[in-house]
């Protein structure tokens, strides 16, 4: 009798290169992302690439996302997908409210609140109905410029969310400094 589990491709997506999908990352790990991620640009036609690179991952994943991107104030991509609700807008709205506060990634700034014994909704004081340190808001970082808006996903649990969104920039990101490099000159 063979075991087929360990074939089934969207166990492996799910787990990622660890293969711990619950193992918390460091604020050294989450820090060192934020670092990493930066666009040398980012344009309208950015936001609609890295948001429909968004929406085929989650297809792909058949994960019930609403997926949302900013740039300074203005919403310059919005997907709603198959099993998100209303409640993901409300979500992705609080968790982007945390980024544009301290230009920083909902998560890592959840977690910073947790490794000081405390959560954000205790400490923060700031109205929960309004911000959410919570997975899933990662800031759009600009080289020279700053965070100049927000990547959010809503619809998976946090941890989940923030490593979707840390991936697909992760794939966006290598693709466009692939294209950089090929019309620099040698």
């Amino acid at each position: 009798m063979t075991h087929k589990s360990s074939h089934n491709p969207s166990h492996h997506q799910e787990l990622g290169p660890k293969f711990q999908p619950e193992l918390t990352p460091s604020l050294e790990e989450l820090e060192t992302q934020e670092r990493r991620l930066v666009f040398r640009q980012f344009s309208h036609d950015d936001a609609w690439a890295l948001g429909s690179l968004l929406v085929e991952l989650a297809r792909e994943r058949q994960a019930p996302l609403a997926i949302d991107i900013h740039r300074s104030g203005q919403q310059l991509f919005h997907a709603a997908l198959p099993g998100s609700t209303p409640d993901n807008d409300a979500w992705i709205a609080r968790k982007r409210r945390v980024v544009e506060r301290y230009g920083s990634a909902s998560y890592l700034v959840g977690a910073r609140f947790r490794a000081k014994g405390t959560t954000f909704e205790e400490s923060s004081r700031l109205d929960p109905d309004t911000y959410a340190a919570h997975g899933g808001s990662f800031p759009i970082t600009v080289e020279g410029v700053g965070v100049i808006g927000a990547v959010t996903v809503s619809g998976l649990p946090q941890l989940q969310d923030h490593r979707f969104v840390v991936e697909a920039l992760e794939e966006f990101l290598s693709k466009d400094r692939g294209r950089a490099g090929m019309n620099e000159p040698e």
